[in-house]
């Protein structure tokens, strides 16, 4: 495999995180405070109060008329119509924008209802749109679930790819004990992290043979998109962050199959060719024969003897990625046969 360097400047596309509803707002937050690069940030949301603690550069009221800013009331339909209400400043606020990600938290009101909406004026501006998204947690109950479903679907409609988070998975993402409150820490983390993945991809100078339009290319029209994140240090770390970012068990999605692919190593400067070769292959045994593959890498010193690979896929069919711990062809019993209880265990007793 042959590897060009591309020594270009930093790239100039604009992009944008639009955070709706009060868990995307707290993405938003997360970004900002980690002194994420490369992106503008935005917070739209029904309640004055959630946005006045924002941190994002813009703010958006939005449903003013409707809500009288006190928020949605876990109503999707409200968190709809007030979307409409201020669709011309939420389209201002894409003016110059090459591309979007529309992040929320589904099952409540403003996030679940607005979301969409926000969305398609972004979609029908020719801007590259892309949701990232959280499903509640189980023990939220049916009727949240059933409303983050349905918002879901309805977003789903409205975007060239999107990446979806149940929140049932964190309790895998660690090894440590999960708490309520590092729960939504590590959701709005991962969120965050898929976010930073593309971002780097195009912004970052010293990448191989990866811009904007083979982004583009991959997550255009797409549906269902993977996004995975792995890291890992020592003799193997290619192979070991590759398989971390295939498997990631926060994912429902598989890339089994997938038919676009974006590989990107991001490493020290004694990054080898065998390792970045390594990667690839991992990726391409998995994917379609015939996917549309890309290949980038960057340097990163603060990372010293670390590898991180990211893995972003479409195009896979809907595949699913079992849940760590389930062999393949093991029944997964119905939702609603699920004891709640179960899952409020399983998170604050996980070890």
């Amino acid at each position: 495999m042959a590897f060009v360097m591309d020594s270009a400047v930093k790239s100039d596309d604009t992009l944008k995180v639009i955070g709706v509803g009060g868990g995307g707002c707290n993405v938003v937050n997360r970004m900002v405070r980690v002194g994420m690069q490369g992106v503008e940030f935005i917070a739209v949301n029904t309640d004055r109060q959630c946005l006045a603690s924002s941190e994002a550069t813009q703010k958006l009221p939005i449903g003013e008329k409707l809500t009288a800013g006190k928020g949605a009331g876990a109503n999707p339909e409200v968190g709809r119509e007030s979307a409409k209400e201020s669709k011309d400043q939420i389209s201002a606020l894409l003016d110059n924008t090459d591309m979007v990600f529309v992040t929320a938290g589904m099952g409540g009101g403003t996030g679940t209802g607005a979301a969409p909406v926000v969305a398609e004026i972004a979609k029908s501006r020719g801007i590259l749109t892309v949701g990232v998204v959280t499903k509640p947690f189980s023990f939220e109950g049916r009727r949240r679930m059933d409303q983050a479903m349905k918002g879901i679907e309805e977003l789903q409609s409205k975007v060239d790819s999107l990446v979806i988070i149940p929140n049932d998975r964190l309790q895998y993402a660690t090894d440590e004990k999960i708490t309520f409150a590092n729960a939504f820490a590590i959701a709005d983390d991962v969120l965050r992290q898929a976010v930073q993945s593309i971002s780097d991809l195009i912004t970052t100078t010293g990448l191989i043979n990866l811009d904007f339009a083979d982004v583009t290319a991959v997550m255009k029209d797409a549906g269902l998109a993977h996004m995975g994140v792995g890291r890992a240090a020592g003799k193997n770390r290619a192979e070991e962050a590759t398989r971390l970012a295939i498997n990631s068990p926060l994912l429902e999605t598989s890339i089994q199959g997938a038919k676009g692919i974006i590989v990107n190593i991001t490493g020290p400067m004694d990054i080898g060719l065998d390792e970045v070769e390594v990667a690839a292959e991992m990726v391409k045994d998995v994917a379609d024969p015939d996917a549309l593959f890309m290949m980038g890498a960057a340097f990163d010193d603060s990372l010293q003897d670390e590898i991180r690979v990211t893995v972003i896929a479409t195009g896979f069919g809907g595949v699913s990625n079992p849940t760590p711990g389930q062999e393949k062809g093991e029944e997964v019993a119905a939702e609603k046969e699920k004891d709640p209880f179960d899952d409020i265990f399983n998170i604050f007793h996980n070890k």
